[in-house]
């Protein structure tokens, strides 16, 4: 019996296009100054221009990193954009149908996370972009982060034997004010943080049969939800799937915790995501094998989730435009189902769990 981690898509390993295309970047925020733009110069990509309501921070952006072009609205960004532009719609999910209403029939899109903060919104994206013929992606760029990257190719490869086990455990204080446009939303850490948890499960297992769920606030924060605990369950193979979240951890450094275990009959890797132990300026990052018998040993990779993920997922939409491959795993339609895993989280921790049998 063969399990989706043995074979990935080749379209995680593909790397970026020999002749990309050029990029238009909608908004001019936080993750394009710190992920998108380092990303794109240090790939070498053309930032064709760069556009934003506030037009001086898009001006200031475009003036530290070279980009020649600035515009105010995206009908005008489209109206100068070369036809085989692609299109980095870097807004909050509020934004994205009137912005993809003004892109051009069939444009390539890669549209930030998450797909919507609602499912419903999801599917109404989904429409939205196949009545418009849009090649769209959504920037889940965890699944390309250089460790997982690495483990990615480990795990298909066997070294570790079958998969029995996959952790996620995040154990951090994240300082919420770096993002002032969250603290409107009814929902926080599932949609815009475990999202991403949610994603790259499914990049390796598949889609799980259920959800089961507990997401919770800090009660003397403002904030809806900022601790999370997700079982996912894929009855057919022995396997224990969590992911568990707590922003919450302001008692120092010591007992943080940032990583990912995928563990096999055969051994286990473990990759620490150096980023959140200290954001934004991250701590170490590291990806570790063990082998019964050997201990823990690093495993070399080059690079990190800023800036070096983003370049992944945009090389994987520019991959299918340019023609390299026709496989685009992180399409709307692909992350539609890890954002129908978010509702399902919702709807369990909403429902609770099971409720004891009275005893004698």
């Amino acid at each position: 019996m063969t399990f989706p981690e043995q074979h990935p898509d080749p379209a995680y390993q593909l790397g970026p296009p020999a002749d990309p295309r050029p990029i238009v970047v909608v908004g001019a925020g936080g993750i394009v100054r710190d992920a998108h733009l380092p990303a794109y110069r240090k790939a070498g990509f053309d930032v064709h221009a760069l556009v934003d309501v506030v037009r001086p921070r898009a001006e200031e952006l475009a003036a530290r990193f070279g980009v020649r072009r600035v515009f105010g609205s995206v009908a005008d960004a489209v109206a100068a954009a070369p036809p085989e532009a692609v299109y980095d719609v870097a807004l909050m999910p509020e934004q994205f149908e009137p912005t993809l209403r003004a892109l051009p029939e069939g444009s390539a899109v890669l549209l930030q996370k998450p797909l919507g903060h609602h499912l419903e919104e999801t599917r109404r994206l989904q429409r939205l972009v196949r009545e418009r013929g849009l090649v769209a992606a959504v920037n889940t760029q965890l699944r390309f982060a250089p460790y997982v990257q690495v483990a990615r190719r480990l795990v298909a490869e066997g070294t570790i034997g079958e998969l029995v086990d996959l952790e996620i455990r995040i154990c951090v204080e994240t300082h919420w004010e770096l993002f002032p446009q969250v603290f409107t939303l009814d929902r926080l850490e599932l949609n815009m943080h475990s999202v991403h948890y949610l994603d790259l499960v499914r990049s390796f297992l598949g889609q799980p049969a259920s959800v089961s769920a507990v997401t919770v606030p800090h009660p003397d924060k403002p904030h809806p939800n900022t601790r999370t605990a997700v079982l996912l369950h894929y009855p057919d193979r022995p396997l224990r799937v969590v992911v568990s979240t707590n922003h919450d951890h302001d008692l120092g450094p010591e007992h943080q915790a940032s990583s990912i275990t995928w563990q096999g009959t055969r051994g286990a890797l473990r990759a620490q995501l150096g980023l959140l132990l200290d954001y934004p300026r991250g701590g170490l990052d590291r990806l570790q094998l063990a082998t019964p018998g050997q201990g823990w040993s690093d495993v070399d990779f080059t690079g990190s989730w800023f800036p070096d993920a983003f370049i992944g997922s945009m090389s994987a939409l520019q991959n299918v435009v340019t023609g390299r491959t026709s496989s685009l795993p992180t399409s709307v339609d692909d992350v539609a189902r890890t954002m129908a895993l978010v509702e399902a989280a919702h709807t369990a921790s909403r429902r609770g769990g099971v409720v004891p049998e009275p005893t004698d």
